[in-house]
């Protein structure tokens, strides 16, 4: 029967995150092997290897470990359902269970001191004696066999792989009479998120692997022949080119020599099959898949039968391994020859020899490289490496490394990758220095096509290792994507489109268009591979057209590059802390910066007075000193670069002297530039252009209006990297919807925007009143000026509806009037400023176009749902004549012409998306409700802090008519109980006080290694000489709740409005118990010891429920002590020394050790979970 294969991976999963907790509290039991990882790590860091702390390292080798047992384990299973071992040592379909259960009952009977683990280890050492699995089971690099599980959670698994359903049948089931594999794909790329994440795995789909193949393996076999054939990938996974190359190896041997043995074509076909990956249960699977697949070949239905034939797959680094030959001195030996446990490459030798590989195809990597350590390696030895590079720029050098050079028969190389490198800055060495020394023969755009596992657009390149000889490139262009997802992927409209026009020369089809590009088009940056016409739009917008570049003051940029910003940023209204409130400023991002307006939501500490740095903001990023120190620059660490700890990364100074500036929103599915008059702080997401000293308002104004055109949308995405959209269920990404993909419009790019002849800036000033306008109607506004009664906001409504269509009405005339200005267009199109019609969304002439094609059966009707509107097809009623008769004249041009339908078309036309009324409303009355509750009034009793109860806050509000109505109004409908409204309304705006409330396991290991990197920071601010680790973010699994994590985030930094304390709740009011979040440490403890005081003295409450309150005080001693330890006035000693009394004296009377204070945790939950028999 077919694996089960999602319900497999669930349960997997599972079983992996369970001995992840096993293996790590048996490691860190055992010192021998603690001292073992931490040699380890040291020596990693030493070379350079790696620049993770000591947690991050331990919690991969664990991670290495789990799944290796549970791996094997499924390679066992896998043997015994299918009967290609004899003997059962698990379980199995019909008798199997039984079998092993006897004979695992028989060996205890034998060996009485061993266990589950014992009886699993001697199943794996039977199959590590048969030849042909072996290697799997190798003790040198095997990560199961450095590190143990115990017996009792080898006595689970078990359990877990016998367990039967209902009917009796086992749950997992693995007989297959093909004995396919594929399924082993799947496990490898998600079985645990954490190896996912940090080895970006990925398996390429068959079709994929079998079209590359087809361009690079075949070929080779026709030009070198059979005889002593090599091919190679130095990103294996899981396997699949392996065993594509494989079957194509052994098919082409039987035809060249049928009469040879079975066993020989099979062995010669391996012998050319070459394999590498950096994660070792990435190649364990391959090796597994290969072996399985060379008993199909042979017909083999045991494996007692069958050979050990040698497999060329190796564990380790591609980048690095292997490189030491060089003659040019790129690699440090000491990183070159530094091996981990789990790699083996230094038995092969020649495994990653430049120049020996006939073929060499893969699927590497995207993702930019964390770990500060290999990512400077890296971008040492690979020259294409510039900026903040992602992997696919050095695995591309690595590619054609490999691939024999030679001027007659040069090898062949193919790859799918990441197109980022195409427009983005750090690909700009690649295509403009690397790719040109190499011979290119095809680069295809798959980013339209439909690609399970595929979330990131890709590009296929194909090529040889020798210097261009052929002046043209095969070149498939993209038209547009996939329109749904299709059943068969290899079937898509796209992929189909795309195999079966390839050979052509000149084609324009619905999806794509092939053409023979010349090669020096290839050679300069960035890329286009836009088809359907649009190179040649390009082309005539460029045409003598003077250059963004020459009427700003260069560079565009200027925004603050602050690294690690979690550490440095606050919600908008936030209290200060410890540094003053003037250097708080607002943070212009580029997710708020949206149709001319930008509405902050964030502030962020700036560490700079009159352009120096300053230091009053020290004690307030105190917290994140490692993290922030070890920040990398360009010139090194922040000391390297002459920097201050507390500092930004990079402050360019040029933005904050004039305050005239227009930012733009650096990530975006369109253009969006926003006039800014200075205040604010410009992250990096929203970079900054400067006009020449002394330039006006209207003269930003009408650079403005075409930077936000239509037409400098449609040049700005040919010309900026399309980093995609959404992921379905299969990991696909979603190409349907073209006005849905992000783009990332650089600087570098804008500057070269060619622009029209001259500029106005009235219809931009028009446009810009009207948006502020619209701005102060919307129910933010409103709400902020005290409108909080329903019926106000009700009628307001139609007010900004109004205000909005002529915002819509504005923006329709200038896109029309900048088609004239770059003379795509010869008439005047559009209407004196000041007479611009209302236009509601749905109305506007690409619309009606797109409208009409819809009742065709052309085209989908998702622009027009997805904005709220209603698509027409006829010119609205209402509108004047004249203007009636423009739009029609608008539409016949967009019908006919062709250049045009590229630039009137959605994924060119400003959307004006919004949320509905009803949304906004809601969030504007939210935000009023939580911020009355915030007010400290209420947060205090007589002189100092107080907690309230939820229902203690509703009794106190309850006189409050306003709030009443507010909360009403929210609700929408009739309060009869407020405090059950309250909680809902706090539900997700808390965060707990105690880390062992928050954190799941994981979140609370890391939680330790930051105590100690504080303990440490403390110590060296004492003077003493101490090395300060850089501890591990955090991650959203690591926290109890997604709104934990929300308010928190991968630094830690508390942003929540209030803190909670679960548990605290007394007598018959069993309603959260709340805090707020703006209490310094100081205030919070003295409210959590009047809470203690309260339950103790009042309430009776045993130490048993006394704990973690206590706990919490014990979790802010430190902070006391560093920030609170002086007398206050009328006090004769400071907060820190009267909570430690405290905390000593009611221990002392609980009869409670401190440890037990650091080692408490909440009972687990129960549920419910119906049973398996």
């Amino acid at each position: 029967m077919p694996v089960d294969q999602r319900a497999l991976l669930a349960d997997l999963q599972r079983q992996v995150r369970l001995l992840e907790d096993d293996v790590r509290d048996r490691a860190a039991a055992d010192a021998e092997v603690t001292a073992r990882l931490q040699r380890e790590h040291a020596e990693a860091r030493r070379v350079g290897r790696t620049a993770t702390s000591f947690g991050e390292f331990r919690d991969g080798q664990v991670t290495q470990a789990a799944v290796a047992w549970v791996l094997a384990t499924v390679f066992v299973r896998f043997c015994e359902d299918n009967r290609l071992v004899d003997d059962a040592w698990i379980s199995g379909p019909g008798d199997r269970l039984r079998e092993a259960g006897e004979r695992q009952t028989h060996w205890f009977s034998q060996h009485p001191a061993d266990n589950d683990r014992d009886w699993l280890l001697q199943g794996f050492a039977h199959l590590a004696g048969l030849p042909a699995l072996a290697p799997l089971f190798d003790e040198r690099h095997n990560p199961l066999f450095r590190l143990d599980v115990s017996a009792d959670a080898a006595e689970a698994l078990l359990r877990f792989w016998r367990e039967r359903d209902g009917d009796g049948a086992l749950v997992h089931d693995f007989t297959d009479p093909s004995l396919d594999t594929r399924f082993l794909g799947d496990l490898y790329q998600d079985l645990s998120e954490a190896a996912r994440k940090q080895f970006a795995l990925l398996q390429t789909p068959e079709f994929v692997e079998d079209f590359i193949l087809g361009l690079t393996l075949d070929p080779a076999i026709d030009t070198f022949g059979l005889e002593g054939l090599r091919m190679i990938d130095p990103t294996c996974g899981s396997g699949h080119f392996l065993l594509g190359a494989f079957d194509r190896l052994f098919q082409a041997w039987s035809r060249e020599r049928p009469s040879l043995p079975t066993r020989e074509r099979v062995r010669l076909a391996l012998d050319s099959v070459h394999g590498v990956d950096v994660n070792p249960f990435a190649t364990a699977i391959a090796r597994f898949r290969l072996t399985v697949a060379a008993l199909r070949a042979e017909g083999i239905t045991r494996l007692r039968d069958a050979p050990g034939h040698p497999m060329h797959l190796g564990t380790g680094d591609s980048l690095l391994h292997g490189k030491s030959d060089l003659a040019d001195g790129q690699l440090d030996l000491g990183l070159g020859d530094h091996s981990f446990a789990s790699e083996d490459l230094f038995e092969h030798p020649d495994m990653l020899k430049a120049g020996t590989y006939h073929a060499v195809v893969g699927n590497p990597p995207y993702i930019t490289v964390k770990d500060s350590a290999l990512n400077e390696a890296y971008r040492q030895i690979y020259k294409s490496c510039g900026g903040t590079y992602a992997l696919s720029v050095p695995f591309a050098e690595r590619f054609f490394e490999l691939a024999v050079m030679d001027v007659e028969r040069p090898g062949f190389v193919g790859q799918i990758t990441s197109n980022s490198f195409m427009k983005r800055e750090f690909g700009k060495k690649l295509v403009t220095e690397f790719l040109p020394r190499h011979e290119l023969t095809h680069v295809i755009d798959t980013s339209g096509a439909y690609i399970p596992g595929h979330g990131t657009p890709t590009v296929i390149l194909i090529g040889r290792r020798r210097f261009p000889r052929r002046d043209a490139i095969k070149a498939v262009l993209g038209v547009r994507g996939e329109p749904s997802a299709p059943a068969d992927p290899a079937q898509g409209l796209v992929w189909t489109e795309m195999v079966s026009r390839l050979a052509e020369t000149d084609y324009d089809g619905d999806y794509i268009s092939v053409r023979d590009l010349q090669r020096e088009v290839l050679n300069v940056h960035p890329w286009s591979l836009s088809g359907g016409g649009a190179a040649e739009l390009v082309t005539a917008l460029e045409q003598d057209s003077p250059r963004l570049r020459s009427v700003i003051a260069p560079p565009i940029g200027g925004a603050i590059r602050a690294g690690a910003d979690e550490a440095f940023m606050r919600l908008s209204g936030s209290r200060p802390g410890k540094a003053p409130a003037a250097l708080l400023k607002g943070l212009l991002t580029g997710d708020v910066v949206r149709d001319w307006q930008a509405n902050l939501a964030e502030t962020i500490w700036y560490p700079y007075t009159e352009e120096q740095p300053d230091a009053r903001v020290a004690d307030e990023l105190w917290p994140w000193r490692s993290v922030l120190a070890a920040r990398r620059t360009f010139q090194g660490t922040m000391e390297e670069a002459g920097l201050r700890w507390f500092e930004y990364m990079q402050h360019t100074k040029t933005p904050y002297r004039t305050p005239l500036s227009i930012t733009f929103a650096f990530v975006a599915t369109h253009n969006h530039f926003v006039l800014d008059r200075g205040g604010k702080v410009f992250n990096r997401s929203a970079p900054v252009i400067k006009l020449p000293e002394g330039a006006t308002e209207d003269d930003h104004l009408a650079l403005l209006g075409v930077l936000n055109s239509s037409t400098a949308c449609f040049w700005l995405k040919q010309v900026s990297h399309n980093k995609g959209s959404t992921v379905d269920q299969r990991g696909a990404r979603q190409a349907t919807i073209d006005w849905e993909n992000f783009y990332e419009f650089t600087g570098t790019k804008l500057q070269e925007l060619p622009l029209p002849a001259s500029l106005s800036a009235e219809r931009a000033r028009q446009l810009q009143v009207r948006v502020e306008r619209a701005a102060q109607s919307t129910p933010a506004a409103l709400v902020a000026e005290g409108v909080v009664d329903r019926a106000s906001l009700a009628s307001s409504r139609e007010t900004h509806e109004q205000r909005r269509a002529h915002c819509i009405g504005t923006q329709e005339e200038l896109d029309w009037e900048v088609y004239r200005a770059y003379g795509l267009v010869d008439e005047d199109l559009f209407v004196p400023v000041g007479s611009e019609p209302e236009v509601r969304l749905g109305e506007r002439a690409f619309e009606i176009v797109l409208a009409r094609k819809a009742a065709r059966g052309e085209a989908d009707t998702v622009w027009f749902e997805r904005h709220r509107s209603t698509p027409i097809t006829e010119v609205p009623e209402h509108w004047p004549a004249d203007y009636r008769a423009l739009v029609e004249r608008r539409i016949a041009l967009i019908e006919s012409d062709k250049q045009l339908a590229l630039v009137e078309r959605p994924d060119c036309k400003r959307r004006w998306a919004s949320d509905p009324w009803e949304t906004q409303q809601e969030r504007a009355l939210r935000g009023w409700l939580l911020d009355r509750l915030e007010e400290p009034s209420l947060w205090r009793q007589g002189r100092g802090p107080a907690t309230q109860s939820v229902a203690q806050l509703a009794s106190r509000l309850a006189d409050d008519a306003t709030f009443l109505e507010v909360l009403e109004t929210w609700a929408g409908k009739a309060v009869t109980d407020p405090a059950k409204e309250l909680a809902r309304l706090l539900a997700d705006e808390h965060v707990p006080y105690l880390a062992a409330l928050r954190y799941k396991a994981p979140g609370l290991r890391k939680r330790a290694e930051w105590e100690e990197t504080w303990a440490l920071q403390r110590r060296e601010d004492a003077g003493e000489p101490v090395e300060v680790p850089v501890p591990p973010k955090y991650t959203s699994a690591d926290f109890l709740k997604a709104s934990y994590w929300k308010h928190r985030g991968k630094l830690d930094v508390p942003k929540e409005r209030f803190v909670s304390y679960p548990g605290a709740e007394k007598g018959a009011d069993t309603s959260l118990v709340l805090g707020w979040a703006g209490w310094d440490h100081a205030e919070q403890a003295q409210a959590l010891a009047i809470l203690v005081g309260d339950r103790q003295s009042r309430e009776g409450w045993p130490a048993e429920r006394l704990t973690p309150l206590l706990a919490g005080l014990a979790e802010l001693e430190p902070w006391l002590h560093q920030w609170h330890a002086e007398p206050v006035p009328g006090a004769p000693q400071g907060p820190a020394g009267a909570i430690t009394g405290m905390l000593e004296q009611r221990l002392g009377q609980l009869g409670l050790p401190r440890e037990d204070l650091a080692t408490w945790r909440p009972p687990a939950p129960t549920r419910g979970r119906r049973a398996r028999s």
